[in-house]
């Protein structure tokens, strides 16, 4: 094939990939599941008796202020409220969204209707609370006597009503609370399980009926929760991006034609860059891949990536084949440091790495095979040599002191890893943040977290049966097991198979017992036949040591107990995260230190350069892992950034690591590259979202120290070379 065909079927098939996304839109998401693997929540989803559903939380309370739950009026304004959310008869109180699909609600209101109901008396029907709480009920909700509808309302009272409140019926035992009265707070809780269609769940629209209903009613509701704080980064995420993206296209482009004196190439280099970002977009989009918003960080670097050709190729005094093999090195070396990130236990990195693999990988054949032709034919031939009376023997100390001032600021930089954990994704100043402080501090709910736990069991097994039931009571009896507790007694928060004198299987508890407060079917079945079963267990929310303590104590529980299972929730599965990434962080930089290495052996055929790129990739990215310590804590989130900066910096290496003595103009092409990639990482660190900001930041940072580093490179060949002449 002539180099004119290829050049036009390599563009007509990126205009084809990008055509698809009129067929097949990008629709990012924002929740756990494309942020890490969780295999018990994937278990759940793939074997689960119920559909997937996702817990949203709204706070409900009243304009006017003062008792909600006392003041029975209101009680029944909200029991009406729930019906009219639910069959949609109102138009103001309605649910009128398409990417949400109510589930179900749980009110505490819901649950006292039921409990009343119970002993034959009717919430709904009431003309004052002495219709349904005389004659007293002995020992409340919460007593030896109490129904199965009557101990729901309990726990519902105890989750969904704050710390603090009077408990009145619920539980008596309490003190100063009274069978006689209704409990009293002026604030409560609904719980609403949501359905998302084919596109991810939006959660805003939870938020947006929460502001209608709130105009249109006497309340004030608010969606609140770590689902709707995810719901919350997204919005910022995209509206971040969406920001940075046309001034990043309109940055880059000035910085291309002020150093290249030239808007042509500007304008083709931009052009081109638009194309490969759309065509890998479509592609991956029709292929079924599933984007995240974190996955539009890789936009800005795409795009600061493409501007080395241009500058190289444009800029400098070498010779076709000469940039021909440095632009091969440096692609091949940048996605071998990236390309690490495939392998990582975090999705949300293995998705990041793919996209900046790709999309480095197509501004690379672009440059090489569309633009190579063009860029030359703009080129303004000069040997400007670099003047020999500026060399000095200094210079060649340049490079290892250079090496040594990066590895010192590893050295001195702050210990630890932040927890993967939704506070990473918001500012730090989000009023969301302060309202999950209040609510941690009122509500049991908001204060813990769930930890799945599911088990390989047969449904019509009774020993099966028995030995769920003994592990759930060995469950309860771990410190890190919240429980609800009256004063009498003490129950912690499991749940999952009811205990029952009638039922002698799994199967049989499900289909016949009552169904949990919170839970439906927790079976998990494969062909209609259960093969195992799931336990819901409330752990503390705030302490992730914790949570990994207690992972590691009930897989050895599990296997003390002869079963076999897996162990889920986003605490201890973001915990469990932190913990590897620290255990193998340094590990992690060493091998993309050996990628990058044996990938440029096999490109150059020189140990020397090879080794020279790799030592420097290995300094830069253990400084860039110091830095993101010092600028305000390392993480997963910063771990990808670790590896791409090591990849910039095999990038910039390989072009100063050729026996190749400097001219001005090499040195212009490198730092005006250098300058125009940071341009567009700046502008990243100016976001509001706490991942594209630290990546702006440790991007900038590693391009400044790749860039100083080359040029010590550089300079200490200039040396070599004149001492050979």
């Amino acid at each position: 094939m002539r180099p004119e065909q290829l050049r036009l079927a390599l563009v007509v098939g990126m205009l084809m990939s990008a055509a698809l996304l009129f067929a097949y839109p990008v629709y990012p998401k924002m929740n756990t599941e494309v942020i890490f693997d969780d295999q018990a929540a994937i278990r759940m989803r793939e074997e689960g008796v119920q559909e997937e559903n996702y817990q949203l939380v709204l706070r409900f309370s009243h304009d006017e202020g003062g008792q909600i739950t006392s003041n029975l009026s209101r009680v029944q304004d909200l029991m009406q409220l729930e019906e009219e959310f639910l069959d949609g008869s109102n138009p103001q109180t309605s649910w009128e969204y398409e990417n949400l699909y109510i589930d179900r609600v749980i009110t505490p209101f819901s649950a006292w209707s039921d409990a009343f109901e119970s002993r034959n008396r009717s919430l709904e029907n009431a003309s004052q609370w002495a219709n349904v709480l005389l004659p007293e009920i002995e020992g409340g909700w919460c007593g030896n006597d109490a129904t199965d509808e009557e101990q729901g309302a309990f726990e519902a009272t105890l989750l969904m009503l704050p710390e603090g409140t009077n408990f009145g019926v619920a539980c008596p035992a309490f003190s100063g609370a009274s069978a006689t009265q209704p409990p009293a707070t002026n604030e409560i809780l609904w719980l609403v399980y949501v359905g998302a269609g084919e596109n991810g769940g939006d959660w805003n629209e939870l938020n947006l009926w929460a502001e209608k209903v709130s105009e249109n009613s006497d309340y004030e509701i608010s969606a609140v929760g770590v689902n709707m704080m995810y719901g919350k980064a997204k919005a910022i995420a995209e509206e971040e991006l969406k920001f940075i993206i046309i001034p990043s296209i309109f940055l880059l482009g000035a910085m291309l034609t002020i150093g290249l004196r030239d808007w042509r190439t500007a304008a083709a280099t931009i052009g081109g860059v638009g194309l490969v970002i759309c065509a890998e977009l479509g592609a991956l989009a029709a292929l079924g891949f599933e984007f995240s918003v974190l996955d539009g960080i890789a936009l800005p670097i795409i795009m600061g990536v493409a501007v080395d050709g241009a500058f190289w190729y444009s800029r400098s005094s070498r010779e076709r084949d000469e940039v021909r093999s440095m632009l091969f090195v440096a692609m091949i070396t940048t996605i071998a440091a990236v390309s690490l990130a495939l392998f990582s236990p975090i999705r949300a990195q293995r998705s990041l790495g793919l996209v900046m693999a790709i999309g480095i990988l197509l501004d690379w054949v672009l440059t090489r095979y569309v633009l190579e032709e063009f860029y030359l034919a703009r080129r303004v031939v000069q040997e400007e040599m670099v003047d020999s009376s500026q060399a000095g023997l200094s210079i060649t100390w340049a490079w290892p002191v250079a090496l040594l001032v990066l590895a010192s600021i590893a050295v001195i930089s702050p210990p630890g890893v932040h927890v993967l954990e939704v506070e990473q994704f918001l500012p730090e100043d989000d009023l969301a943040l302060e309202e999950m402080e209040d609510l941690q501090s009122k509500y049991v709910l908001a204060s813990s977290t769930i930890a799945w736990i599911i088990v390989d069991v047969e449904g019509d097994s009774q020993p099966d049966y028995e030995s769920v039931l003994n592990l759930q009571q060995q469950l309860g009896q771990h410190p890190s097991v919240i429980s609800l507790e009256t004063g009498l007694l003490q129950t912690p928060m499991v749940i999952g198979v009811s205990d029952s004198n009638e039922m002698n299987t799994i199967d049989e508890v499900f289909e016949f017992e009552e169904e949990s407060t919170m839970f439906q079917d927790l079976r998990m079945q494969k062909n209609g036949v259960t093969t195992g079963v799931s336990i819901a267990v409330f752990i503390d929310g705030r302490d992730s040591d914790a949570a990994m303590q207690f992972s590691d104590d009930v897989e050895e529980l599990i296997a003390d107990n002869g079963m076999e299972g897996v162990i889920g929730g986003d605490l201890t599965v973001g915990a469990a995260a932190a913990k590897n990434f620290e255990n193998t962080r340094v590990t992690q930089i060493l091998l993309a230190g050996v990628a990058i290495f044996l990938v440029a052996l096999f490109a150059l055929r020189v140990p020397i350069q090879a080794g020279r790129i790799a030592v420097g990739a290995v300094a830069i990215g253990a400084a860039v892992d110091g830095m993101a310590s010092i600028f305000g804590g390392r993480g997963v989130n910063t771990a990808l950034a670790v590896l791409l900066g090591m990849g910039f910096a095999a990038d910039y290496l390989s072009h100063a690591s050729a026996e190749h003595r400097p001219t001005k103009l090499d040195m212009s092409a490198r730092w005006w590259a250098a300058l125009s990639s940071i341009s567009v990482f700046i502008l990243m660190a100016m976001t509001a979202f706490p991942p594209a900001r630290d990546t702006g930041r440790l991007l900038s940072v590693s391009i400044l120290f790749s860039v100083i580093l080359a040029t010590c490179l550089a300079l200490m060949h200039r040396n070599d070379a004149m001492d050979a002449e």
